[in-house]
C-alpha cells in the first residue's frame, strides 16, 4: 500500500472521529479513536514515535514524539487547538524531514468543518 493508499484510509477515519465526537475534546482523545479506527482497517499504526534527531553524526536524547505512525510510512499530528499556527505546519515538515517519511497530515480536530481542519504535508526529500 502506499502513500496515497494509505491517506485515503486516514482521511476516511479522520472523518469517523470527527462525526463521532465533533470539536472540543482533549487530543489524546482523538489520537486513541484515530488509532483504533486505523487498526480496524488494517492498518499498523504506532502511537507517540520517537523521532531521531541526528546532529554530527551522533543521535541526540531528545523528546520529540509523533502522534501517529501508519504503517511506517505516514506521519499524523493531531491537533485540537483554536488554530493551527505556521510553527505546527513546520514541525510537521521538520519530523518528516528527519524521519525520511514522503507524507504527513496535520489535523485540527478543534473546527466546525473538518475539511478545513485537514493539511497534507510532503517532504520534497
Amino acid at each position: 500500500m502506499d502513500e496515497n493508499e494509505i491517506s485515503y484510509k486516514i482521511g476516511g477515519a479522520i472523518f469517523k472521529v470527527f462525526n463521532s465526537f465533533g470539536p472540543g475534546l482533549l487530543e489524546s482523545v482523538y489520537v486513541a479513536a484515530l488509532a483504533s479506527e486505523l487498526r480496524k482497517e488494517g492498518l499498523s499504526v504506532g502511537k507517540e514515535v520517537a523521532v531521531p534527531v541526528i546532529f554530527n553524526n551522533e543521535k541526540l536524547e531528545v523528546g520529540f514524539r509523533m502522534d501517529l505512525l501508519i504503517q511506517k510510512k505516514v506521519l499524523i499530528e493531531v491537533k485540537s487547538i483554536e488554530a493551527i499556527a505556521p510553527v505546527h505546519h513546520k514541525q510537521t515538515l521538520i519530523y518528516l524531514k528527519l524521519t525520511g517519511l514522503k507524507l504527513g497530515i496535520l489535523v485540527n480536530f478543534n473546527v466546525d468543518n473538518i475539511i478545513e481542519g485537514i493539511h497534507r504535508k510532503i517532504n520534497e526529500l
